[in-house]
């Protein structure tokens, strides 16, 4: 399942030069993954996409293990970014999602994040929720 979240770019989040500081592509990539898991999960249980989500529910949280990006063109204040979401791997205790940013069809950046499934409240390792998994197919 692929899933689009749209991002208005907001005056503070750029430089001088009118262009959004690159740490900000990594909070428009971490937010919209949390917003598509929030929904998804949310779809799957019968709740309403907007309703708040708590992950220990389904017996999951997660961390970040690793990212790697690739910027191809600066977005601008006022810019509209469609970031899409998809996961592109599932391990045992890990996943990979790929998130896509584009203005106006036009690439400009991407990233792939390494997630690793922890049990709720601790840094433990944990096997991914196939709740989660098919939430996100």
């Amino acid at each position: 399942m692929t899933f689009v979240e749209r991002i208005r770019v907001r005056y503070n989040e750029c430089d001088m030069q009118n262009v959004v500081f690159n740490a900000n592509y990594f909070m428009y990539a971490d937010d919209a993954v949390a917003q598509w898991m929030r929904q998804s999960v949310n779809a799957m249980s019968g709740g309403h996409p907007d309703d708040l989500v708590s992950w220990a529910d389904i017996g999951f949280d997660f961390m970040l293990k690793t990212t790697t990006a690739t910027w191809h063109k600066g977005a601008t204040y006022g810019d509209t970014i469609d970031a899409r979401c998809e996961a592109t791997r599932w391990g045992n205790t890990s996943f990979d999602v790929s998130v896509s940013m584009t203005v106006k069809d036009q690439p400009i950046f991407d990233c792939t994040i390494t997630y690793v499934s922890v049990t709720p409240g601790t840094h433990t390792p944990a096997p991914v929720p196939d709740t989660l998994k098919k939430a996100l197919s």
